[in-house]
């Protein structure tokens, strides 16, 4: 039964799940690590010891992770052949664990656990301030700036690099479709696929390339874009 299970033990003998967690991100460790507590079912992906995606049950991205480290106990295993392509969670490792404990903590203590999103810029991995603002918007799982080489901007990571080739392409697609049709460079393109969404813009001297989750209004998304963008006139908060 569940709630006589103390402990967790997998691949690692006498090691915590957070001890694991903090062991392959030290390790630069790709791959999965699957959870288990009685009936119930986890998995936590890494890249390049950077955990990018969590999956429980319906919960997906920060949630889930929240909720398996709040699991008394259960099983691990270390799958290095299981790899995803989604990416949900883009704060760092260190932080999704402090963060995990605190909420742990206050349930403990029987106080109100405190759900609010942490901190937008200092957790967070690095990029270039319009990503990060990008972000911010609901729906909007990455975004990266690249320039017109198709190099990242302030963002090395994988997810960055995966996300800047497929803004260039398209870029580059649409471009000589334009041309194509007499329509000349084109300047905004978004491709929907059954797992995401991809949106990308072209100005002088970058793109900026942005996955969308999919099934979701572009347009409303779009909207949001551009206001994140427009500056605000004097006066308009009076």
């Amino acid at each position: 039964m569940s709630q006589n299970v103390s402990g967790f033990k997998g691949a690692v003998a006498g090691l915590s799940l957070t001890d694991v967690i903090q062991l392959k991100g030290h390790n630069k460790y790709t791959g999965a690590i699957s959870v288990e507590y009685g009936n119930l079912q986890g998995i936590i992906y890494f890249v390049d010891g950077e955990i990018i995606h969590a999956e429980r049950g319906e919960e997906s991205g920060e949630q889930a992770i929240y909720e398996i480290i709040k699991w008394p106990g259960g099983t691990f295993a270390i799958q290095p052949e299981m790899k995803s392509n989604v990416c949900t969670i883009h704060y760092r490792t260190d932080y999704l664990l402090l963060e995990a404990l605190r909420r742990l903590d206050e349930e403990k203590a029987g106080g109100a656990t405190n759900n609010s999103p942490g901190p937008t810029v200092t957790p967070r991995r690095t990029m270039s301030k319009i990503a990060a603002r990008l972000q911010e918007i609901n729906n909007i799982t990455y975004a990266v700036l690249l320039d017109k080489l198709g190099t990242p901007i302030q963002d090395s990571s994988v997810e960055a690099t995966a996300l800047a080739a497929k803004g260039l392409f398209l870029a580059q697609t649409g471009n000589q479709f334009g041309e194509l049709m007499g329509l000349g460079e084109i300047k905004a393109a978004a491709v929907q696929t059954s797992q995401y969404d991809l949106l990308m813009y072209d100005s002088k001297q970058h793109y900026l390339s942005i996955a969308v989750k999919a099934d979701c209004n572009l347009e409303l998304v779009e909207g949001e874009i551009k206001a994140a963008f427009v500056p605000v006139k004097q006066g308009a908060a009076s």
